[in-house]
């Protein structure tokens, strides 16, 4: 028989205090009786002596020192999982909000995770298509991976991420299981319908299970979406044998959710305000991505953050940086030239794309003709500075060339309608169209058998 324990000794926003507490244990869920009206959960964060901080989820609201009821329940936060959660919308942490009722269960599991072995790890190979030129041939999505968008304020990112669901896949011969879990924090409430409307409109949403925390829910639960987003993901993935892949947005209101509830700990803070351990807690979210050795599925991470005032140095994407395996960076400047999607290829790289691409995987030449891109896009940059100081007309003529390669790979390669979905071969044959305007010569960096194939005399 579990104790009930009658009133508070302190409350601090979101967080309340209980004493004299037995056998209580760091993260387990709590049971908050308000007056016998109303029933919140919380989360055990912190103990000391007999003392619990117990983190309310739906704060602190109609709450007192007097008027309250707790009781422990002994376990972790749990989530109720089943296939039938494909094709359905949960708020943030995990209930139906869809109108359509309880999951019928299966099985329930920690929200937390169980750390991935090391050694049961396989190394991620083959790539998911997302049907994003920029994307596709020059930082490839590797499945198993874990790739972030770095982003700024007013940039298209929420349009990116539902083009992204809409559009990927495994590739037009891959008969294996697909589906996306999507997981939203801190959205304004147009936003949450836009995605809603995008998902249903494109008919996505059959194989997307999405978790939407809006602004004005409760700061705690995006401190629990993500968990309970990747959960999902696991289950599907390592139970069911499917390839998941999870998109997170926006992983900057995650962060300012930890910096919130560590103030009001009282903790000391490090960078910024952040609290010292913020690189370990976005470790144990992009960490959950992976392939584990005798499952057939894989967890395929894409969390998307906003960076503060465009600072790519900022606390978020710096550590978010050391932990994942590159970056897809959007530029302001080509968004203001009214390039979709506004991806700068030179900050951007895959750290996996080499492992997933080539012959056998897309085609033989991808490696190649991504490695010329790369070197002719940053010869424009040169071209342009130089332009800019002795004008256009004094440029060499091999010059005017790559002046002219660059107004046609941000056109042509790099824009794309919000509802264009290309091929990896539709990708791969626009490349060898755009670099075709700069002379045989210049194209070093590709293979002379591959040159001799797709670039004829």
């Amino acid at each position: 028989m579990s104790l009930e324990y009658i009133g508070l000794s302190a409350i601090n926003g979101p967080l309340v205090v209980l004493e004299g507490v037995e056998d209580a244990a760091y993260d387990e869920i709590v049971k908050i009786n308000i007056d016998d009206k109303e029933e919140k959960l919380g989360r055990i964060v912190e103990i000391y002596e007999d003392k619990a901080v117990i983190q309310v989820f739906q704060g602190s609201d109609n709450m007192s020192l007097n008027n309250t009821r707790v009781k422990l329940t002994g376990r972790p936060m749990e989530i109720s999982l089943s296939e039938d959660m494909l094709g359905r919308r949960f708020n943030g942490i995990g209930n139906p909000v869809d109108g359509l009722g309880p999951i019928k269960s299966e099985v329930r599991r920690n929200i937390n995770g169980q750390p991935l072995n090391p050694c049961s790890r396989k190394y991620p190979r083959n790539f998911i298509q997302t049907g994003i030129s920029a994307i596709d041939a020059l930082t490839t999505l590797i499945r198993g991976q874990k790739l972030p968008i770095f982003s700024g304020n007013g940039l298209p990112h929420d349009q990116l991420a539902a083009q992204i669901v809409k559009q990927a896949s495994l590739g037009a011969d891959s008969d294996e299981e697909f589906a996306i879990v999507f997981g939203a924090m801190g959205l304004k409430y147009d936003v949450a319908e836009y995605f809603r409307k995008t998902f249903e409109e494109s008919g996505a949403s059959d194989h997307v299970v999405m978790f939407t925390n809006l602004a004005n829910d409760p700061v705690l639960e995006r401190l629990i979406t993500p968990k309970v987003a990747l959960t999902t993901a696991e289950y599907l993935a390592f139970e069911k044998g499917m390839h998941i892949l999870v998109v997170l947005t926006d992983m900057t209101s995650y962060a300012e959710a930890m910096r919130e509830v560590s103030s009001n700990k009282g903790e000391i803070p490090s960078r910024k305000g952040y609290p010292g351990y913020l690189y370990s807690e976005l470790a144990t979210i992009y960490e959950r991505a992976g392939i584990v050795k005798d499952s057939k599925g894989s967890i395929t991470q894409i969390p998307i953050l906003t960076m503060p005032n465009d600072y790519i140095t900022h606390p978020i994407p710096d550590l978010t940086g050391y932990i994942t395996e590159g970056q897809i960076v959007l530029e302001r400047s080509l968004h203001q030239k009214s390039v979709y999607p506004p991806i700068s290829i030179l900050p951007s790289l895959s750290r996996l794309m080499k492992d997933g691409i080539g012959k056998g995987y897309t085609r033989e030449d991808h490696q190649d003709l991504a490695n010329q891109i790369f070197s002719c896009y940053s010869h424009v940059a040169e071209a342009r500075s130089l332009a800019s100081v002795i004008g256009e007309d004094e440029l060499s003529p091999t010059d005017k060339k790559y002046l002219e390669f660059g107004k046609a790979f941000e056109n042509q390669f790099l824009s794309q309608g919000m509802g264009e979905n290309r091929t990896i071969q539709d990708t791969l044959e626009l490349g060898w169209k755009i670099l075709k305007i700069l002379p045989r010569e210049e194209l070093d960096r590709i293979d002379t058998k591959i040159l001799d194939k797709y670039y004829p005399e």
